[in-house]
């Protein structure tokens, strides 16, 4: 998706924030309980259940949030783009005005930019910098795997079968099929950070092999309870440089990451 493109859809996509309910996410799944089996499947469940999402190498969609982020009902829509091996971006724009913000990221490094303050923080660590957003901490390669269903770094080898149509990898990711012949799935993986309450992702309504329904939840509820809904997503589309490298125009004051911490671009919207 060209950056003409991201233009003209931040022209009519809006990110709300509301005291008044909009419906929360669906529950969490009932994950399976006990030891399980170990199985010798594990490799060839986890390549299966991957082989879409790491085809992926860019991925722009639109997404549809809501929830709760610090204990505020929260939604909206915004856009996002990926790129292996760790660049992301997130635009939340307005229908008229400016964006509440704007986040992109390559590597370990950041930039955020805040219009409507005129503010920005640049050289930021992005998992840092997002957890100040949005509430989750993700560094731009684990943003792409949560909105992909992906896993990194797994070759199935401690797997467990617990039921008929279940498969556990490394006692914190989920496989399961429907039945016997159907393709293993992630469902759900817990993220174990340290410093940080554990948190899970869980994916449905898969459309080719990837989610469009995504869920994120922290075990501390006062943190995050999030569902995602993509739409429009297009893969491996050129996604320039120039999305994850937005200059800074002139004017902008500096934000501390503690000062973004304090007033949070999307709490503030809601007085808005």
């Amino acid at each position: 998706m060209n950056v003409r493109v991201w233009l003209a859809l931040a022209a009519v996509v809006v990110v709300v924030w509301s005291g008044v309910s909009c419906g929360g996410p669906r529950p969490l799944l009932v994950l399976p309980e006990g030891a399980g089996v170990a199985v010798a499947d594990g490799g060839a469940a986890i390549q299966q259940s991957t082989a879409a999402c790491t085809a992926a190498q860019t991925m722009s969609a639109e997404m549809r949030l809501r929830g709760r982020i610090a204990g505020r009902r929260a939604r909206g829509r915004l856009l996002v783009g990926v790129a292996a091996p760790a660049s992301a971006f997130i635009d939340a724009p307005a229908p008229f005005g400016a964006s509440a913000f704007i986040f992109a990221a390559v590597g370990d490094t950041s930039t955020l930019l805040l219009p409507r303050d005129r503010r920005m923080l640049e050289r930021g660590r992005p998992a840092d910098v997002l957890e100040a957003v949005t509430g989750v901490a993700l560094s731009p390669q684990e943003l792409r795997d949560v909105l992909t269903g992906c896993v990194s770094g797994v070759d199935g080898g401690a797997a467990r079968q617990v039921g008929d149509h279940w498969r556990v990898i490394d006692r914190r990711i989920y496989l399961r099929r429907e039945q016997d012949a159907a393709p293993w799935r992630v469902v759900a993986v817990v993220h174990r950070d340290a410093g940080r309450p554990a948190w899970r992702s869980e994916y449905a309504d898969f459309v080719n092999d990837l989610p469009q329904t995504i869920h994120l939840a922290s075990d501390d509820k006062t943190r995050f309870d999030l569902q995602l809904a993509l739409s429009q997503v297009e893969l491996n589309a050129p996604l320039g440089d120039e999305v994850f490298h937005p200059p800074v125009p002139a004017g902008y004051q500096p934000i501390t990451l503690e000062q973004l911490r304090d007033v949070g671009p999307l709490a503030e919207s809601a007085s808005r």
